[in-house]
């Protein structure tokens, strides 16, 4: 069985936990050299160990343009060309209505949107022809969930990018863009959301999956299989597209 993946140079943007680290996992398994983004030295070691070969995990802070201008010298200075970007990079909080302050804002649009701009600009010289991007998005984009309204409006801002983009680029270059949406996912930074109680934790999946017609959250391999049939030659012709990997919750 050929790999999917096989000789490919990919980078996942956050990959050192969660959805990033499984697709990092998985686009290795396929063949692929992974270089792997996080701000903790600690966890990018861990990850890089999990992985196994032919992963490379590279201390980046997403919304440093400056940094993410040093990792795109990196990756063409050792192998002069990048096939498969994965921007997964960021985050959020529950917030509600009433008690957003203005760090919160920034910050959340920092992670999720000055990051996931910048990278992309960053990586752009280096995209390989006929190179796929795949961006993080998120049913939160669609659908309200309370107290999340700041991180909603920046995966939709990223999910506007995807449109104007493929509008944007060289036909000639073959870049394809399109946005990953998963639903209520199983990672440490859902979770998280419920504060460090796992009743509390369990009681927030409990919750969700309540939500979802398939009556669970997705585990994050789920989610990392649809980004490798994003990254490889089955999707050729998959572009600016939203695909939703959510049990249905998008749907209804």
């Amino acid at each position: 069985m050929s790999l999917k993946l096989n000789n490919k140079i990919a980078l996942v943007t956050g990959g050192s936990t969660g959805i990033g680290l499984e697709t990092a996992r998985q686009f290795a398994l396929e063949g692929a050299t992974v270089y792997i983004t996080g701000r903790r030295r600690e966890q990018l070691d861990a990850a890089v160990a999990a992985i196994g070969r032919n992963a490379k995990g590279l201390q980046v802070d997403s919304a440093r343009v400056a940094e993410l201008e040093h990792l795109a010298d990196t990756i063409k200075a050792e192998h002069g060309r990048l096939d498969v970007l994965f921007v997964n990079a960021g985050g959020g909080s529950l917030v509600p209505l009433g008690e957003i302050t203005e760090a919160h804002f920034d910050d959340t649009f920092d992670r999720n949107v000055k990051g996931t701009l910048f990278t992309v600009q960053a990586m752009l010289p280096i995209l390989a022809e006929g190179a796929s991007v795949i961006l993080t998005g998120s049913t939160a984009a669609s659908t309200g969930t309370p107290a999340f309204s700041v991180y909603g409006a920046s995966k939709a801002a990223v999910r506007a990018f995807v449109r104007n983009w493929i509008l944007e680029v060289d036909k000639a270059r073959k870049l394809r863009f399109n946005i990953l949406a998963p639903g209520p996912t199983r990672t440490p930074g859902l979770v998280e959301l419920a504060g460090p109680d796992a009743a509390q934790q369990q009681g927030l999946l409990a919750s969700m999956a309540d939500q979802v017609p398939l009556g669970r959250v997705a585990e994050p391999v789920e989610v990392a299989r649809v980004a490798v049939f994003l990254a490889s030659d089955d999707a050729s012709f998959v572009n600016g597209t939203e695909l939703f990997v959510d049990g249905g919750q998008a749907q209804v």
